[in-house]
């Protein structure tokens, strides 16, 4: 029996939407997974970087590589903001040895982690849909909304997350980390101090900026997209990693006890790897089914209208920034980060080591991005990979134990990689009129993902599963998986678009 044509139509909807939804999860899950190994605002931005990636390669393959380069670069300083928020007491809450059977503290740990894990995405998605949405950020405008969200957060703090005075416990009305509530006669108790009220404001400000003044529904939507996604994602993660708590006894002796392999998963790298995966479906599901918004300035018709098949560059995105002021602003960017980062400030500059907390280390680099040519392809390569790369070496350098000596470890772990991702960065600039975002994005997707699956590899000390199972082996399995995927799929469409100018 013969198919209908709109069943067909309809099944190959679905297959294209399932397929899209699965890559970016892979993509999202991998890099939040391998996250949890660097932690904070730089180590959140491999997520952005691949999700990203994958993101302009799926939906908008046909656009400039500069227009695509800055919707990327622009969701992964995003995704960043939200490494501000402390967040590892709020996971107590759910699966604590001494909070375990206690249904009311699991609740409002639940409920803590949907609300930062939502601030968290929420911040990536709108980003996402102010860079694909087309709307001609300036500079300018960018450091007055930066400037005007920093205010905000401010303000957020003093409205939802004070008074903080844990000498006398004293206490937000609305706290989710450790608190004499759920545990009053804890005395080594330490709450710390939360932050999400202030980026919950400054989030409020810049989805009523994108919905209200700049009329830009793409961001809006994607906002509150992400903020679904994020909240469920990490609620979501966390449920895995406490079920294994409440239920210790159903892994060691009980039903489950017969598979071995569950006495190798890290259950907080798992539950890190789930949060990427659910928070990556819905982002990718939230742009597909507003993909309709999507306005690349350089279309695909724009692509081949001259005799020599070049961008018609009259119609490419444009920058206003000079090279000069580029590099400048990017120099300066990369010594606050890496000096915030790695050193100690001394004595009266100790305020510059505040710059690595989200919305002040995304000031420079929002600018950067939205009126240059350099900075998106600067950002999603080699400043991403800068402090990650410096990270490793702290860790398996000059940790205890040292793994590997000091030349090697920078050779390896610091001139290569971040050289590669100069030179990569350098040719895909210099081809920023020529390509289109498909070539860009399969190259950058897969450059990235072989970094920084690399580096984690080293990080887990070589966690292959033909080795010694280890608690990274599941893990890398996981990584490894995603990672086939992602290149098969980069380099598919790569080929494809050769094939078809064969």
């Amino acid at each position: 029996m013969s198919v209908p044509k709109s069943s067909t139509a309809a099944d190959s909807l679905f297959m294209n939407v399932l397929v899209t939804m699965l890559l970016v999860s892979m993509a999202a899950g991998m890099g939040w997974g391998i996250r949890g190994q660097y932690g904070h605002e730089s180590g959140a931005m491999i997520a952005g970087t691949l999700a990203s990636l994958t993101i302009v390669l799926l939906f908008i393959p046909n656009a400039n590589s500069l227009f695509a380069a800055r919707a990327a670069a622009m969701m992964t300083v995003g995704i960043g903001i939200g490494g501000t928020m402390t967040y590892g007491q709020t996971v107590g809450l759910t699966h604590d040895r001494d909070l375990v059977g206690n249904w009311e503290a699991l609740r409002w740990g639940l409920i803590g982690l949907f609300v930062k894990g939502g601030i968290w995405i929420s911040f990536a998605g709108a980003f996402l849909g102010m860079g694909l949405s087309g709307k001609s950020y300036r500079p300018l405008e960018m450091l007055l909304v930066m400037s005007g969200l920093i205010g905000l957060l401010f303000v957020g703090l003093w409205l939802l997350n004070s008074p903080f005075d844990p000498a006398n416990k004293v206490l937000p009305r609305f706290y989710f980390s450790g608190n004499w509530y759920f545990q009053p006669d804890k005395v080594d108790l330490k709450p710390r101090r939360e932050v999400w009220g202030g980026l919950l404001v400054a989030l409020l400000g810049l989805l009523g900026y994108c919905g209200l003044v700049r009329r830009d529904s793409l961001a809006l939507r994607l906002g509150w997209i992400g903020f679904l996604g994020g909240g469920f994602g990490f609620a979501g993660g966390q449920c895995i990693q406490a079920f294994h708590s409440w239920n210790a006894e159903l892994f060691k002796t009980g039903a489950l006890s017969s598979y071995k392999v569950f006495g190798y998963v890290n259950w907080w790298n798992m539950m890190e790897i789930t949060f990427g995966l659910v928070f990556g479906a819905v982002i990718a599901w939230g742009v597909w089914f507003n993909r309709h918004l999507i306005d690349p300035k350089a279309s695909s018709t724009n692509y081949g209208d001259s005799e020599d098949g070049e961008w018609n560059t009259s119609n490419a995105p444009q920058f206003c920034l000079s090279p000069t002021i580029e590099m400048a602003l990017i120099a300066i960017h990369v010594v606050l980060l890496l000096n915030a980062e790695f050193l100690q400030m001394p004595e009266g500059l100790q305020f510059l080591s505040r710059y690595t907390d989200g919305l002040y280390m995304c000031v420079l680099p929002m600018i950067g991005i939205v009126g240059g040519r350099i900075w998106p392809y600067a950002h999603l390569l080699p400043i991403v990979a800068a402090p990650i790369c410096g990270k490793e070496i702290r860790a398996l350098v000059y940790g205890e134990p040292q793994h590997y000596s000091v030349g090697f470890g920078w050779l390896m772990f610091a001139m290569i990689p971040v050289g590669i991702a100069i030179i990569m960065a350098t040719w895909l600039i210099s081809k920023s009129y020529t390509h289109r975002a498909r070539e860009f994005a399969s190259i950058g997707l897969i450059a990235t993902v072989l970094l920084y699956f690399g580096l984690n590899t080293y990080f887990f000390h070589q966690g292959w599963p033909w080795l010694e199972w280890t608690s990274r082996t599941p893990s890398q399995c996981i990584f490894m998986i995603c990672s086939i995927c992602l290149i098969a799929a980069a380099g598919y469409v790569w080929l494809l678009r050769r094939c078809k100018e064969c």
